[in-house]
This record gives structure tokens, sequence and C-alpha cells, in this order.
């Protein structure tokens, strides 16, 4: 199969995810709250995983120089990103997004009249889904098995992080169907920014020591700064304990495809 066609069907299975907030419709906000933290625990240690244990080692194979620059780069770019559309989120309504899933509140609490967070989420979502189509098609540019394990870490994050997406969106004044739909329109980005690092990576040179350490530095922001910290708030031990095991699990899953798909 052709390189662009593993991109655009991973980027495509990536952008219906959006959808999987209307399965979340029927639980209670406890044992949602409870398996959005699961889902977190698995996101963090595939993101980790993938970054350290298959992108980093591909952009090192041609040598040590610039490649940590690059990974420092990816981390700075995604920090610059989250704390710019943050600060408009706290500035409306307290980063609406963070709150509510903490606390588990995802879905049925409706507004009459749409706040103005639900467009900031969803132009945020955009950006951020962009940027996971230009890791994806970067990844399968340099070899197909690492677009699939990077392609596997991305849809362990869009989990939980459109599950909480969707909640805001009802919350902030969308109806259910309206927040479906606006959710994967955000979501198809992801299409729009692997067709465009796509087409522009013929031109970039030894793209494996740019943009793969970049996406390892995004994934190791990602797991780190937004995923990790929510799991340390937890006080059962029981919930700490099935948390950790699905980190490992995370961890293993990424090692598993990795040893036996080989680059």
């Amino acid at each position: 199969m052709h390189t662009l066609a593993y991109i655009l069907l991973s980027v495509v299975v990536v952008s219906i995810i959006s959808l999987v907030g209307i399965f979340t419709i029927s639980l209670n906000p406890k044992r949602l709250h409870r398996l959005l933290l699961i889902m977190v625990s698995f996101a963090a240690g595939a993101m980790l995983a993938a970054a350290f244990l298959d992108l980093l080692p591909e952009a090192l194979e041609n040598g040590v120089d610039g490649v940590f620059w690059y990974v420092l780069l990816g981390i700075v770019i995604f920090f610059v990103i989250e704390e710019f559309l943050c600060w408009y989120h706290c500035h409306n309504v307290e980063c609406e997004r963070h709150t509510h899933l903490k606390a588990g509140k995802t879905v049925g609490h409706h507004h009459h009249h749409r706040m103005p967070v639900v467009y900031l989420n969803l132009f945020g979502d955009a950006a951020h889904n962009f940027m996971d189509g230009a890791i994806i098609a970067t990844s399968y540019i340099v070899s197909v098995p690492l677009g699939l394990i990077t392609t596997l870490a991305v849809i362990a994050h869009e989990i939980p992080q459109e599950i909480g997406d969707f909640g805001v969106l009802v919350y902030g004044g969308f109806t259910r169907a309206e927040a479906l739909g606006y959710n994967l329109l955000s979501a198809l980005a992801a299409v729009a920014g692997a067709i465009i690092a796509y087409f522009f990576s013929a031109g970039i040179q030894n793209i494996s020591q740019t943009f793969v350490p970049i996406a390892a530095g995004g994934f190791i922001y990602m797991a780190t700064v937004d995923l990790l910290p929510e799991l340390h708030k937890t006080k059962k031990l029981s919930s700490a304990t099935l948390q950790m095991l699905f980190f490992f699990l995370g961890i293993a899953v990424i090692w598993a495809v990795g040893k036996f798909i080989e680059h």
C-alpha cells in the first residue's frame, strides 16, 4: 500500500474517534470519571513509550547532531500552543475543559446560550489535531511501522480527550448532535495536517532528524504535563493501583508493537 494511503487511513480513523463521546451518555459522572482516568493512564504510558522506544531511536539512527534540540523544540511548541489557548480558556471560564473533566461533569449540563469557550475549545482542538496529523504523516514517511506505532499512541491520547471535548461542548450550549458534529469537524483538521506534512516533506532533507524528534518532544510534553499530573490526584489506593497497571500496559503495548514489527 502506498505511504499516502496509510497516512490517510490512519488520520481518518483518528478523526472518527471524535465521535466516541456518544458512548458516554449513559454513564453516570462518577463511573465516567474513573473510566477517563484509566484511559489517561494508558495514554500516558503509550505516548512515553512511543517517544523513548520508537521515535527517538529512529531519529538517532543517523547521528545525534541537533536531535535533542528538536526534542526541546517540540516541548516548547506544545507548551506555547497550550499556554496560549489555555489563557483564553481561563480568561473566559477558568479552563472549563479541564475543570469539568476533573469533576466528571462531561455530559448532562446544558446551557440555553452558547458560551464563548465552546468556540475556543473547537479552535484549540483543531490546532492540536492538525499537529497530530502532521506527526502521523511524518512518522509514516520515515517507515510504516513507525507510523503505526505513532498512530496507536495518538489514538490512546485522543479517546479521553475527545470525551472531555464532547462534554465541554454540551456544557457550553451545544446539543449532543451539534457537539458530535462540530467535534468531528474539528478532528478532521488532522487530515489537513497530514496532507500538508506529506507534500511538504519532499522538500525537507533528513526528515527523521527534524520532525520525528519534534514529535517525540510533543508526546513527552503531553504525557508529563497534561496526563500524569491528573493521576497523582487520586486518593484511593485501589484506583491508583489500577491506573498504574494501565500506565504500564500502555508502555507494554507500544513496546510489543515495536518489537514484533520491524522498522
